[in-house]
Formats: structure tokens, C-alpha cells, sequence
């Protein structure tokens, strides 16, 4: 008889193969299955990224650190027994697919004896991942149509490895780089020809993976001068001679880079997704957060004098970031107006991406100046006629720089500047981004505005800035010239001032 927790809900278990490491490798059931767990049990080389799918469960590590059980299996049996009696929704999180060298057949066994209700959702095999990541075909008709998979605990005699040479085919090792010297000697005695094609593929589906090619006569020399590190799993047979050809994986722009990001959380998605596409290994250190204003009664009231107004208050409404875009919007939507506030006055945008904000709430921006600078911005609307006596209200961030008003005061026009979003330093990872840096293994790090750049440098110890020798890249001029404030050369400066603008910077030199 199963039984019930207090809630009288009967717990259930769920196997969930993480992948090889890339989470975007992760299956849509498996991120159902995370999203709804109340508790995670992980195992090691499961990626963060796909750990924080689980938002709200409690989460326990049970995998290996050094070769060394920091809980036996046993005790992960009982954890899964006891959750699941207490009526939770129990994910057993491992990497690759649970029932290939996961110890997942085990553990189903015990749940069914002490009849726990579960489920085995199958994940890509670090096997089958990393060879197609490093462009081998594990199968292909010209040279095999069979695969052997082994783990590489097996030097020690578990393998018939005669039999396995006999049949050739392509034989893939599993956790196999301490053991690689008594599987290529197990190999060659076995009757496999010196010759014969090997890799040995590090941090598969990772932005670090490397490949060491080589054959079964060199590839313990290869792979002792090239420092290989765990985790690392090894093919052999006739298909690793197509990943020279094949290596698409290797051939993205960025593969192999360290990129920091240093543009606030909840915007850097996009940077960091398209940074991942071109092989990045992108590391997130927001030096900003966006904060509401200090004062979001003053927009309200700007917001009311529009909308009662019979004529229009203003003669330009200008936005000088896409933040300024969403805060506006967002106390318009608290008081319960639209767009019909803005009839009869035009809107200016400093920018694309700013015009892009704006269409998304059904506005269509009617300057966008050539360059996305202020000083671009002033000259634009210069060049739209007279200045003297028009009405501009200016959607910025507090304290911006003064440039632009000032500009337009001194051709006679009316300004208001209206505080539409704070912006703060984040602190709470200072400690590790400087850890990071001291690394020396950081090869860009982008801004996308002046703050970023600020913010990013003022917490470094004066020493660290003078040894750094990462390359920055730039989203325009005038965060380049934060830069140079800090006697920091940017090593490219995005032509569009865009997020695509960087990622353009960073392919054409990568």
C-alpha cells in the first residue's frame, strides 16, 4: 500500500536526464518536470542554468567531488523514499540520460520495491552529444554501423575487450580519462590497430569544449601536453577522422571566448543568448540595477496634464532609453490611460532599441537620430526647424548627463526634465567578478552605457585595473568615452549602438 503524506497526496519521483551540459539540450518535459518540483536531488556536471529552472524546490546535492561520494547511494534511496512519503514531487536530477552509467536503473528498482510512483524522463547522452558537438558521427555507413558504449571504470578487467576489438564498430568511454592508459593498452592488445582513429572530447557541449584528435599510438601523448581535465569522454574507431571536416561546433565565431556582461539582469537576456549562439561562454555580472523613480508621483502628474490638456503641453517628448520607455508606460497603465495623451505632440528616440520599446506599446517614434548620442539627438532636432520658445519634456534617467538640455536652453527652448528610473550599483557580486579578473582568463568584457562602465571599475582595487589585460568592447561613443575616463581603450566600438551592434564587433574579431 502506498503511502500518503500528511496532505494525503502521494509523492512521486521523476528521473530527469539533464543533458551533456549545454541546458538548452535539456527536453521540454524535463523542464516541465523541474518547473514543478518541490525538491531537487542533482547529481555533479548538472548545469547551474538548469538547476535555477527549479525556482522554488528545495535542492540537495548528491553527486561527486574528487572521485568521493558526498552522499553514498544508499542515502540518496532514502532520501528519495522519504520525500516521496511525505507526498512531494520529487525530481532526481542527473546528468546525460539517467539510465546510461547513471545508476538511474537502480534506483527506479528501489522505488518500485517500496512502490514510489515515477517516471523516467531520458535525456541526451553526454555520449551522443559531445561526439556530434565535435562533428563525429558515432555511426555512418561508410566505415560502421554499430556503436559500443562502455564506461571507463572498466579498465579493470569488466570488458571483453578482445570480443569488442573483433567486432569493431565505434567504442565510446564514459568517465574514462584517469583510466584512458589501460583502455588504449586494453585495445591494442585486444587486437586494434595502432592507427586507428581516437578523441578525446573535454567539457562537451560546453562554449570551453576542446578535442584532441589523434589515433591509439599518440593520443595519451596528446592528451597529457594538452592538460585535458575531467569531464572528458573518449572515441574511438573510424568516424573521429570525419570531425575535422565536420567540427561545426568549433567554428562559431566566439567558440572558446570568456564574454562578461555587465548590463543589468532582466535586460541582458537577449546579449546573452546570442552571445551563447556564437560559442561564448558568457558569465553575467550586472554592475546596475534599474530601480523606479524616486518620485513616480511627478510623472503621474505630467501624465494627468496630458491627458486633460485641450491643446498639447509639450511640443517633443523625448526618450532617451528604453527603461524611460517602460517606466512612462507603466505609470500611465497604474492611472488608466493610453497612448491618445500623446495626440498632436511629436516623440523623439535616442535610439533603435528605444524605438523599438515604443512600437512594441504602439507608438512609432518620429525622429531616431543617425547616431545614438545626445549630441546626434540635438542636432536632429535642430535640423526639424526653430527651437526657440518649443516645449520638450525629457523621460530620462535621475541625475543624466547635462549635455542635451543645456543644448536646447541655449537655442531658447522650454525644457523639463522628468525622472522616469533610478539606477544603483549591484555589489553583491563585486567579490566574485574581482576573483574572475584576477583569473586573467576573461577575454572581453562588454558595456552598453556609461553607468555599466562606471560601476563596473570604481569597485577594483587600483592594482587589478593596471593588470588587466581583457579587451572591452563598447556599444558607442559616449560609453567610450567613459571608458578612456578610466585610461581603458576600448578594443572595438559597436557601429550600430545596439545589442547587435556588439555582438557584430565581437564576430568580425572573435
Amino acid at each position: 500500500m502506498k503511502k500518503r503524506g500528511r496532505s494525503g497526496k502521494v509523492g512521486k519521483v521523476i528521473l530527469v536526464g539533464a543533458g551533456p551540459g549545454d541546458p538548452g539540450l535539456l527536453t521540454l518535459r524535463g523542464r516541465e518536470a523541474l518547473r514543478r518540483a518541490e525538491v531537487v536531488i542533482f547529481d555533479a556536471l548538472v548545469n547551474p542554468e538548469i538547476l535555477s529552472l527549479a525556482e522554488t524546490a528545495e535542492k540537495i546535492f548528491a553527486g561527486k567531488k574528487a572521485g568521493r561520494h558526498l552522499i553514498e547511494q544508499e542515502r540518496i534511496h532514502q532520501m528519495l523514499l522519504q520525500f516521496a512519503r511525505q507526498g512531494k514531487r520529487i525530481v532526481r536530477l542527473k546528468g546525460g540520460d539517467p539510465f546510461i552509467f547513471g545508476r538511474g536503473g537502480e534506483e527506479a528498482s528501489f522505488l518500485v520495491r517500496h512502490r514510489v510512483p515515477f517516471e523516467v524522463i531520458p535525456g541526451v547522452s553526454a555520449g551522443i552529444g559531445a561526439a556530434a558537438t565535435a562533428g563525429i558521427p558515432l555511426t555512418d555507413r561508410r566505415f560502421t554501423s554499430h556503436v559500443t558504449f562502455v564506461t571507463g571504470h572498466c579498465g579493470k578487467g569488466e570488458v571483453d575487450w578482445k570480443k569488442l576489438s573483433e567486432t569493431g564498430g565505434t567504442l565510446v568511454a564514459f568517465m574514462g580519462l584517469k583510466t584512458l592508459p589501460q583502455i588504449v593498452r586494453a585495445l591494442l592488445r585486444a587486437g586494434r590497430k595502432p592507427r586507428t582513429p581516437a578523441a578525446v572530447i573535454e567539457q562537451g557541449t560546453l562554449p570551453a569544449q576542446r578535442v584532441i584528435s589523434g589515433t591509439l599510438e599518440n593520443i595519451l601523448e596528446k592528451v597529457k601536453k594538452a592538460n585535458v581535465i575531467p569531464p572528458a569522454l573518449t572515441v574511438v574507431g573510424d568516424v573521429v577522422g570525419l570531425g575535422k571536416k565536420l567540427a561545426w561546433f568549433s567554428r562559431k565565431p566566439l567558440q572558446g571566448k570568456k564574454v562578461i556582461v555587465t548590463r543589468p539582469r532582466g535586460q541582458a537576456g537577449e546579449l546573452v543568448e546570442k552571445l551563447g549562439d556564437l560559442g561564448a561562454e558568457v558569465l553575467e555580472f550586472p554592475t546596475i540595477e534599474i530601480l523606479p523613480p524616486s518620485r513616480p508621483d511627478r510623472i503621474d502628474r505630467e501624465i494627468q496634464r496630458m491627458a486633460a490638456a485641450v491643446k498639447p503641453v509639450y511640443d517633443w517628448l523625448v526618450f532617451t532609453s528604453a527603461n524611460g520607455v517602460e517606466s512612462f508606460f507603466d505609470r500611465m497603465r497604474c492611472l488608466g490611460k493610453d497612448g491618445r495623451i500623446f495626440s498632436g505632440l511629436r516623440i523623439a528616440a535616442i535610439g533603435e532599441r528605444t524605438a523599438e520599446t515604443l512600437q512594441k506599446k504602439g507608438l512609432w517614434a518620429d525622429l531616431i537620430p543617425g547616431e545614438y548620442t545626445n549630441e546626434a539627438l540635438f542636432e536632429s532636432l535642430k535640423k526639424r526647424g526653430p527651437l526657440q520658445g518649443k516645449k520638450f519634456l525629457l523621460a530620462r534617467v535621475a541625475s543624466p548627463p547635462p549635455e542635451l538640455k543645456e543644448s536646447l536652453e541655449k537655442e531658447g527652448a522650454l525644457v523639463t526634465e522628468l525622472e522616469t528610473y533610478r539606477t544603483r550599483p549591484v555589489k553583491a557580486e563585486r567579490k566574485k567578478l574581482i576573483q574572475t579578473l584576477q583569473s586573467g582568463k576573461i577575454d572581453y568584457v562588454t558595456f552598453t552605457s556609461s553607468s555599466t562602465v562606471r560601476n563596473f571599475f570604481d569597485p577594483l582595487p587600483p592594482a587589478l585595473r593596471r593588470r588587466l589585460r581583457t579587451r572591452f568592447i563598447s556599444i558607442g561613443p559616449v560609453t567610450s568615452g567613459t571608458l578612456r575616463e578610466y585610461g581603458f581603450k576600448p578594443a572595438r566600438e559597436a557601429r550600430m549602438h545596439t545589442t547587435e551592434g556588439i555582438l557584430e564587433a565581437l564576430s568580425n574579431g572573435g
